[in-house]
This record gives structure tokens, C-alpha cells and sequence, in this order.
């Protein structure tokens, strides 16, 4: 197939986008750095060292495997740029990764709320109208947030909702209930894409996802100048990848609030893996289907308590340390959701374990000296300081 990946040169888009070349997809990868600006803005960076921009990585790509990755530097909110893309390549199928994916980021203040929804909103909406007049059998799996359905006391479905009401009955979409604007974009997202697909016809799929963990792939591990992104900081950085680089540099865990904190969370492997089953399996015309991507729960408690015993046995002395939380959230909830759908696909999950903790460990001991450690504690507050 040919395959465009949207955001190609992230944590999960460089990876996707090697994973689908090396299967023998016709890939192409649009990136407008985003993630990179905002580190260097912040005097931040990934752990892990990466080539400065996606020419050289698709090049280093070729040279390495024999395999090509096809590249467009620029801004999906471009219309002319989208446009010129989905003329040239014709896609066939579209994984949509090309979005500000940071709820603290969304929070710093007015400006970085505004960008988030206009860049994100405005990227979709793009991408919605070019399949529509310029490749409208392409299939567009659009990857989301689980988190943007909030932590109900009901279980989250993966498909409509069965809601009955005085007597009625209907199904519906499940409703929303964000905790940050990025959160707050992702849900208009998936309503917009079900517009379009009711609308025109289209085929889509919405990935909610849960939060990916890890740093290796199969393809990463060919070469070193292969590597993915991997973020640790209090604004890019997710929990369980936090706490590895603090367990390695003998930084207390950092668990915010009480820390019974409750959400899905995948191994970067399966993220990859349930983006080619989406991909491959396409829904028929005017439907948008949506998995629950993720393949256990686990609380903020859990997490570290696992790290910590890896830690113990990897040789490591490894704190807990509960800090006041910067953020707006239920600290200690009930919480399921469903997540069948991709397991009956065909995924088979890869479980968080210790010996998986060792191997995180060890490219993190690779990469120390490269820590920036006072990133590492929040600095941004979803409530201003009174």
C-alpha cells in the first residue's frame, strides 16, 4: 500500500514509518518539527540522540536496509502543502500522528491553548478534505487519546454507547470529558472525522490510545542512527518512561498527587502493531470505527512500585516521592475500558515486566550524560497560583 504517516518524525510516527517501509509499503513521511522547536525553546531534548532532521534519517534508513521512506518537510496546516502531498503520493491509507500531543503543553497559558486547538483542529480538518477531493478511498486511522474520554464510572466503550433515556433508546458516541485543551482537541477531532465520514463517506478509523512506553523496535535496534525520540520531561515526558530515567539517575519517582491515577498504557511494539492492523483492515464507506488502544491498566502507584522492584533488581536504589499534583484530576477512581477489538485482530501483547524495565534501563545508563535533570519536575499548573 502506499501509506502517508503524518507527523513521521516523532516518538511514534519514525518508527511507524520504518515499520510499514521495511514490510514493503510505498511509505511517506510529513513532519514540521514542532517537537523539536519546543524542546530547544525550553532547553530541553530527547534522551536518546537523533539525526537533526528527517532527510538524513530517511537516508540513513535507505543505506542501512535498502528500504525508502519518502519525505515532506512542512506545516499540515498549510492547505497548499496538504494539498500538493496527497497529489503527488495518492495515498492509500493516511496514519494521522501530526498533532501537538502534550496536555501540559496545551496548559502553559492562552497562547499555547489556542495553538494547540487551532494546529490540531486545523490539521485534521485538512487532511479530512484532501482525502475527500483528492483520495477518497483512502483509509484514514486517526490516532487519539483514551485520556479524552476522562475516568467515568462506567466502562468505556469501544464503540457507540448504548444510552437509553425516558423510555428511548439510542447509541451514541461515547461522551467526552477532557482534563486539558490537547484533550480537549482530540475529542473535537473524533467528532469531526465522524462528521466526515457520515457526511462524504469516508473511511476512518480513531485509535484512542493509551500512553506508549519503551524506546526500542525492531527497527531501531538496526542502527543507531535509527532511534526514536524519547522524552522524559515534565512537559513531553510520559509517566512510565519518566520514571526510568529517575530510577537510572537516582532521581526519586515522581508520583503526582496520590497517585491512583488510572490509565491504559501499551508497549511501543504493540503501538505500532495495532497502527498495521487498522491500516489493513479498512471499514467500509461513511463508517469510523474506534478502538480502545491499550493492553493493561495500570495506576501511578502500580508503576512505580513495579519500577522500584525492577530497580532493586537491576542494581539500582530507586525513591518514591509523592508530590503535590500540578494538575486537575481524580486522584483515586474506578476505572475500565474495553480494548477486545485489536486483540481480536490479531494483536498479541507484549506485557510490562521487569526484564522489559532492565532493557529500558540500559539505554537510558547509555544515553545519561545527555539528562537534563531539572526538566525532569513539573513547572506547568493546570491552576494558576493564587
Amino acid at each position: 500500500m502506499r501509506i502517508l504517516v503524518l507527523g513521521g518524525d516523532g516518538y511514534l510516527g519514525w518508527p511507524a514509518a520504518m515499520y510499514f517501509s521495511v514490510r514493503g509499503h510505498e511509505v511517506h513521511a510529513v513532519d514540521n518539527y514542532f517537537r523539536r522547536r519546543a524542546h530547544r525553546s525550553a532547553g530541553t531534548d530527547s534522551l536518546t540522540p537523533i539525526l537533526d532532521a528527517l532527510p538524513p534519517r530517511a537516508e540513513a534508513w535507505r543505506q542501512v536496509t535498502g528500504y525508502r521512506v519518502g519525505v515532506t518537510e512542512g506545516d499540515l496546516c498549510d492547505w497548499s502543502l496538504v494539498q500538493r502531498v496527497f497529489l503527488e503520493f495518492r495515498p492509500e491509507a493516511v496514519l494521522h500522528l501530526g498533532q501537538v500531543a502534550s496536555a501540559p503543553y496545551s496548559v502553559v497559558g492562552r497562547d499555547h491553548a489556542v495553538f494547540t486547538l487551532y494546529n490540531n483542529l486545523t490539521a485534521t480538518l485538512n487532511v479530512l478534505w484532501a482525502i475527500r477531493d483528492l483520495a477518497p478511498e483512502a483509509h484514514l486511522v486517526k490516532v487519539g487519546s483514551l485520556s479524552a474520554l476522562g475516568t467515568p464510572n462506567v466502562d468505556v466503550e469501544e464503540g457507540l454507547l448504548p444510552v437509553r433515556h425516558e423510555g428511548r433508546e439510542d447509541r451514541l458516541p461515547f461522551p467526552a470529558r477532557p482534563t486539558s485543551w490537547y484533550h480537549a482537541a482530540e475529542a473535537h477531532d473524533e467528532a469531526n472525522v465522524r462528521l466526515a465520514c457520515e457526511t462524504w463517506g469516508l473511511r476512518a478509523t480513531v485509535l484512542r490510545q493509551g500512553t506508549v512506553y519503551g524506546v526500542d523496535t525492531e527497527e531501531t535496534r538496526i542502527d543507531r542512527r535509527l532511534l526514536t525520540r524519547f522524552d522524559y520531561d515534565g512537559v513531553f515526558g510520559t509517566v512510565l518512561n519518566r520514571f526510568c530515567v529517575q530510577a537510572v539517575i537516582g532521581h526519586p519517582l515522581t508520583v503526582y498527587g496520590r497517585g491512583g491515577q488510572t490509565r491504559g498504557f501499551l508497549n511501543l511494539v504493540d503501538a505500532l502493531r495495532g497502527y498495521e492492523l487498522a491500516v489493513r483492515s479498512t471499514p467500509e464507506a461513511g463508517a469510523l470505527r474506534t478502538f480502545n488502544q491499550f493492553t493493561e491498566l495500570f495506576s501511578v502507584n502500580d508503576l512505580a512500585e513495579l519500577v522500584r522492584r525492577a530497580g532493586e533488581g537491576y542494581g539500582l536504589e530507586v525513591r518514591v516521592e509523592h508530590l503535590e499534583n500540578p494538575r486537575v484530576e481524580a486522584e483515586e477512581h474506578d476505572y475500565g475500558a474495553k480494548h477486545a477489538g485489536l486483540l481480536d485482530a490479531g494483536l498479541d501483547p507484549h506485557y510490562l515486566s521487569e526484564p522489559f524495565l532492565h532493557s529500558v534501563f540500559a539505554r537510558v545508563e547509555e544515553f545519561r550524560d545527555r539528562v537534563v535533570t531539572q526538566a525532569i519536575l513539573p513547572r506547568v499548573r493546570w491552576r494558576p497560583a493564587r
